[in-house]
């Protein structure tokens, strides 16, 4: 009777075991439909869900989806432990069947979390892959330029610094640089720093990439999908005004974006162009940001009774 407990017990721990693997498998492929869905039901989970690019997208699926594989893993070896603590409590002074090995067990506990992890770092490397891809051609081309405390932005007619630039704008204390670009098309920045490390970041993009000074041109490509005004920033301490350095990106339609590249052509400002695709008025200033009043001496900073360097610099519109 001994022998036949101990043989079917292994069989019975091997098939609580299968049901146990096959039952978050088949959940985490039933939830690989509706991440989105999930997403939304718990608060997504501590990610940002309001990613304009579509390479912000992926990144989003791949934490679902990792945090959903977490979770069934952590629900099952929970399971099993709640399930030891009431199956095998003692019960009387009598000592329990004592056992050298279970290979079945062994060969599970040891290629499970094998498998677990190859299988995120598979994902993870295709979309870390499609995140970093560049193409041959993109359809539009911008050099980030960044200097203490402002960035500039140079539309250009092609890649590589031999490249010519066909429109440019410029931030100051006293307006923020405004960065325009269409949706539905491969946009490739190329960044560059005139002085020390500085990082482009628009949080809604879910990514940034750090500016370099000298002969390093960091690159990267987004698709936009979302039209709106976005702030963004500078996320790599460069120096005292390091908080100051902002920008506007707004995005718009293709049909948008060349009525405003048209007009950058012909001569226009930022705030004219942008008037040109009908944002008018305060609306051709940057309006997620505005400039900081740097009350900026000679030999000293945030002093009091100082003045903003440069006239307008207290307005609410980002003029």
């Amino acid at each position: 009777m001994g022998a036949k407990s101990s043989a079917v017990r292994p069989r019975a721990a091997v098939r609580i075991a299968g049901l146990g693997l096959a039952g978050p498998a088949l959940l985490v492929l039933l939830s690989g439909c509706s991440v989105n869905g999930i997403g939304d039901a718990f608060s997504h989970f501590g990610w940002p869900s309001n990613g304009i690019s579509l390479q912000a997208h992926r990144m989003y699926d791949l934490w679902i989806a990792s945090v959903i594989a977490a979770l069934v893993v952590g629900i099952f070896v929970w399971g099993l432990i709640f399930w030891c603590i009431i199956r095998y409590r003692k019960r009387g002074d009598e000592l329990p069947v004592q056992t050298r090995f279970n290979m079945p067990m062994e060969v599970l506990y040891t290629v499970t979390p094998v498998l677990i992890v190859a299988v995120l770092f598979y994902y993870t490397a295709i979309v870390q892959t499609d995140v970093d891809k560049l193409t041959k051609n993109p359809d539009q081309v911008v050099e980030v330029v960044a200097f203490k405390w402002n960035w500039q932005f140079n539309y250009r007619d092609g890649l590589g610094e031999e490249a010519n630039t066909v429109a440019s704008t410029v931030g100051s204390s006293d307006i923020i640089p405004i960065l325009v670009l269409p949706t539905g098309e491969k946009i490739r920045f190329e960044e560059t720093s005139k002085d020390v490390i500085h990082s482009f970041w628009v949080p809604e993009l879910l990514f940034k990439r750090d500016v370099f000074p000298g002969n390093v041109r960091n690159q990267f490509e987004v698709t936009l999908d979302r039209e709106g005004r976005y702030v963004g920033r500078c996320a790599e301490l460069c120096g005292t005004y390091h908080a100051f350095m902002n920008f506007e990106l707004v995005v718009v339609s293709p049909e948008k974006f060349d009525q405003y590249l048209t007009a950058r052509k012909n001569g226009a400002t930022t705030q004219e162009g942008m008037e040109a695709i009908g944002f008018t008025g305060d609306k051709a200033y940057a309006t997620t940001t505005q400039p900081f009043n740097t009350r900026r001496q000679q030999h000293s900073w945030n002093q009091t009774n100082s003045v903003a360097a440069g006239a307008g610099a207290v307005a609410t519109t980002g003029k």
